[in-house]
């Protein structure tokens, strides 16, 4: 099953200071699948990012066609855009952007604040300490982010962006922070949790042994696919 689809997408921006319109991403056409996993590579400046955010919805694209889970995102309005990220996509970054003066359990759950029909606070709590349990934080819950080593960090990072139970998870280079050993441990986290839940996970990495563990392999080049 199909859970979005790209086609012939492209996307330029203004230069701000010569006026000139760069383009990023040209004719790009994508299917991802629900419940595959899929490794974004390329050199810098290829447009990985910017394909990241046109999924995620944080951008739109200037011509093309975005249908996500059978919604066509251009026709979405800026609260619908908003609904569905929320409700449907789950983000981790290279840089956790966890809140510090946060605990962990209270940072896992900050994404449900924006939830329109929310379970229960007592439902998503335990929701909450069954993910952290589950990547090994069960006895982490009641701690603030600068008492976390960095690999544990990210763990934290990749619970929240699964609290709401989202179908895809988007993650930009999210052990670019990470020293070998963390990044290997992480990458294996991703993968079995997006086994064990069903959820779609887009990686962009600039490593081509995590890059390899993906079921599917996209490179793009001066913001084309290639392959």
């Amino acid at each position: 099953m199909t859970l979005l689809s790209l086609s012939h997408i492209s996307k330029a921006y203004r230069d701000p200071g010569s006026d000139i319109i760069v383009p990023v991403l040209r004719d790009v056409t994508l299917n991802i699948e629900a419940g595959e996993s899929v490794a974004i590579v390329g050199p810098s400046g290829c447009g990985k990012s910017t394909l990241l955010n046109l999924l995620g919805t944080l951008d739109i694209p200037d011509t093309g066609d975005f249908i996500f889970d059978g919604q066509s995102v251009s026709k979405c309005s800026v609260e619908m855009l908003a609904e569905l990220r929320s409700e449907k996509i789950g983000f981790i970054f290279q840089l956790h952007h966890l809140m510090p003066q946060c605990t962990v359990l209270e940072n896992v759950l900050l994404p449900t604040l924006a939830l329109k029909n929310k379970p229960s606070a007592d439902i998503l709590k335990k929701r909450a300490e069954e993910l952290l349990a589950s990547v090994g934080l069960q006895d982490r819950l009641s701690w603030k982010p600068a008492q976390l080593s960095g690999g544990e960090r990210q763990r934290v990072a990749v619970v929240r962006a699964l609290i709401n139970q989202p179908k895809l998870i988007l993650a930009d280079e999210p052990t670019g922070a990470l020293d070998e050993k963390s990044a290997e441990s992480l990458t294996s986290l991703l993968l079995d949790l997006q086994k064990s839940t069903g959820v779609s996970l887009v990686v962009v990495t600039h490593h081509p042994a995590q890059a390899a563990r993906m079921g599917r392999v996209l490179t793009m080049n001066e913001g084309e696919l290639v392959g």
